[in-house]
Order: C-alpha cells, then structure tokens, then sequence
C-alpha cells in the first residue's frame, strides 16, 4: 500500500519529525535558538535546502546513479549536491539581506553537514519514495525543523530574564525543553506513522 503524500507531508512535520523524532540537526538548531528572528532565518533556509536538495538528490539517484549502477556513489554525491545549493542559499542571503547573513554567521555554511540534510536525502531512498513523496517529504521535515527551532526560540526568549539555576543556564536548559518539546510531539505518534 502507498502512502499517501500529503501524510508523507504531515508526519515529517510533526509524528516523524526529523529533528525532535530523530535528532538530526541538533547543532545549529541549539546555537542557533537563542533569537527568534536569527531562528526564523535559519529555519527558512533549512526549508528551501531540505525541499530542494531531497528532489534534486530523487532525480539524481533515481536516473543517473541507479541505471549506471553507481549507487555507492550516493553519499558523496548527495553532500555535493547539498553543498552546492547551500552555496547558493549562502549567496543569495548575502545579497539581499545581509543582516541575517552576518547573524546567521558560520551556521549557515554549516547546513551543508547538517546531518538532518542529509538524513532526508537517504531516508528518501532507504523507503522507496516517489518523486512527489520525497519532494513533500523533504518540505514538511524543512517546515518541522522550522517549527521545532521557532519554539525553542520563543521559548528561550521568554525564559532569557527568569531565575535559572546556573548548572541549568545555557545548554543545559535548551536539552531540556528540547527533550519536553520531543515528549510533546510523540503525543502526535497515534495519529500516522511514516517509518
């Protein structure tokens, strides 16, 4: 039985979410939560990368490294292709908004080996998606990075002035309610499950 790829969409955002379900991406995603204007910024760029790269990777795969049997090839050629359109995401930030270049500062080249990146490319192949469902695939694990990453902000945000005990501040405490947000979306497990 196929699933359906508007479910495909609606798990990766929220039943398999790729960063609170499977901890990928953790590292830019706990640097970079400290501000939900700098969240919003990664957040939206992670978006573009996972959607774009998980469909160039399907055409890729699926057409050039499976007919000529190069299929070994997939790991090195799925980081290429990140790091060329992380590349371009870079520039175009750069371009027209460089206030959120220089806050992003080295986390956006380091998208490149965010693991959650490439976890969706091979995700994608591990379960034999079709085009449409490693396309929505890759959107809705972009938009539920998004949406965890935009909660730890606003979260870390409001908490920024409260008393927190000193063992707890920083790191400490973004583990912890990462963690709590986690237990929060398994909540949402009853409802599809895509894995």
């Amino acid at each position: 039985m196929e699933v359906n790829p508007l479910i495909i969409f609606i798990a990766a955002i929220f039943t398999s979410n790729i960063l609170l379900t499977n901890f990928l991406g953790m590292c830019s995603f706990l640097s970079v939560s400290r501000e939900v204007e700098s969240s919003i910024g990664l957040g939206l760029a992670v978006f573009f990368v996972l959607t774009f790269t998980t469909a160039i990777n399907y055409v890729i795969y699926h057409f050039i490294l499976v007919p000529l049997q190069l299929v070994y090839l997939q790991y090195i050629i799925f980081i290429i292709i990140i790091a060329a359109f992380v590349q371009l995401i870079e520039m175009i930030i750069e371009r027209f908004s460089p206030v959120l270049y220089y806050t992003l500062g080295i986390f956006l080249p380091l998208i490149t080996v965010n693991c959650a990146i490439l976890g969706v490319s091979l995700f994608m192949v591990i379960r034999e998606y079709t085009f449409i469902q490693s396309v929505l695939f890759g959107a809705g694990s972009g938009l539920g990075w998004l949406l965890a990453i935009l909660a730890l902000a606003g979260i870390r945000q409001k908490i920024k002035y409260k008393f927190v005990p000193a063992g707890l501040q920083g790191a400490g405490l973004s583990l912890i309610i990462t963690g709590i947000m986690a237990l929060g979306f398994i909540g949402f497990s009853g409802i599809v499950i895509i894995q």
